[in-house]
């Protein structure tokens, strides 16, 4: 049973580096860090290439992250039968309220659910837009199974992946995350 436990820890260690979009080169390990709290965070000249993330938007329109260069975006996957969604919806409104004017956008993506389900579970909690991804096609595209959920991945302001949170989050931890990603500037083309 210990090998297990060994076994599945190093697999999702190692999956965590890559999604963070690391290497495994000595210079670029100190600057990939992984928390006791599993927030996996990179430095902004180790980060990967921008994810593509569009799709429809719950109450109907269109959605690119493209058109968001220049923000940081918090992206926040969820579905409305998850109990640690409903109870960190309050913290990522309250952070999206205290960021959002530094340049912050923040966009949920429901996995997993009926369109009406997804709606009810956003009224009154969150007014920040979220995709509709019942087939967790969009989620899968960042390695974000839907078993997984909730979960949380920081894009700069070009759009590359700067911190994830495969956990409910608290305001007091996800806040200074986003401040510190939103001083970063743009990278020179």
């Amino acid at each position: 049973m210990n090998a297990r436990r060994w076994t599945a820890g190093l697999l999702a260690a190692a999956t965590a580096v890559a999604l963070v979009g690391c290497t495994s080169s000595k210079a670029q390990e100190k600057t990939c860090t992984t928390t006791t709290d599993g927030i996996f965070e990179c430095a902004p000249d180790q980060r990967s290439a921008p994810p593509k993330l569009a799709g429809e938007l719950l109450l109907g329109g269109t959605y690119d992250v493209t058109e968001a260069r220049g923000q940081v975006v918090v992206v926040n996957f969820w579905g409305s039968w998850c109990a640690p969604c409903r109870a960190e919806a309050d913290d990522l409104e309250a952070v999206y309220q205290a960021t959002k004017g530094s340049g912050v956008n923040f966009l949920g993506i429901n996995v997993q659910d009926s369109r009406d389900k997804a709606k009810a579970f956003e009224k009154g909690r969150v007014t920040y837009p979220s995709l509709f991804d019942p087939s967790s096609k969009t989620a899968l595209a960042l390695d974000i199974p839907p078993n997984s959920v909730p979960a949380t991945v920081v894009l700069d302001r070009d759009g590359r992946i700067a911190a994830v949170i495969r956990a409910a989050v608290k305001q007091e931890g996800l806040q200074p995350i986003v401040e510190r990603v939103a001083a970063e500037k743009l990278a020179p083309n």
